[in-house]
């Protein structure tokens, strides 16, 4: 990285950081989704598998910056990018950018909670959805947490679902799923996700 990109990286990040201040001020999540500012090239920040986010080839460790950066992070056609009302940087999102690293049942509803603090209803408006490796078999789960973002199910969790589900007939046998908020999510085949 040249001098002038490592300058501009700093201002981007600066920028960042004040813009999700200042909209954190206001008290709940800042409106990404209404900005439209001009794409600024992409920022040396990588959200890892294992839900470490690095900057600079260092992971951050300052949990409050990284639930600021998640505040204003938004996915669009062309990938992951944080936002700003002046300004847009795309970064690199190795699987789902955020980890559900928890699960209740509150009522008839399953609610989620991310590692950078989002509260999550699964429902229509965030469904649970499991892709199934087809050469191990391993299931990977997700939960839509907002305008397209997921989180990743952590084992735990999914284990914590598999208890929790019930079987309902499949076009190709029964299926294990879960229902949270009117919907009904499935999670795989019967028996093939016990633990």
């Amino acid at each position: 990285m040249s001098g002038r990109d490592e300058i501009s990286d700093k201002r981007g990040l600066s920028a960042v950081v004040e813009a999700a201040r200042a909209s954190g001020e206001k008290r709940g999540l800042p409106p990404v989704h209404l900005w439209n500012p001009p794409n600024c090239g992409e920022i040396d920040i990588v959200i890892r598998r294992d839900g470490v986010w690095m900057h600079e080839g260092s992971p951050i460790g300052r949990k409050e910056l990284v639930r600021l950066f998640s505040t204003v992070l938004r996915k669009d056609p062309d990938g992951f990018h944080l936002v700003t009302p002046v300004e847009k940087m795309r970064i690199t999102v190795e699987d789902a950018p955020f980890h559900a690293v928890r699960v209740d049942r509150v009522g008839e509803v399953l609610v989620f909670l991310t590692d950078v603090g989002d509260e999550v209803r699964a429902g229509p408006d965030n469904p649970i959805r499991v892709e199934t490796d087809p050469h191990t078999g391993e299931p990977a789960p997700y939960v839509h947490v907002r305008r397209g973002l997921e989180a990743r199910i952590d084992r735990p969790v999914f284990y914590e679902l598999v208890e929790m589900a019930a079987e309902r007939p499949g076009p190709d046998g029964p299926v294990l799923g879960v229902e949270s908020d009117g919907g009904w999510f499935p999670l795989g085949e019967a028996g093939a996700h016990r633990p």
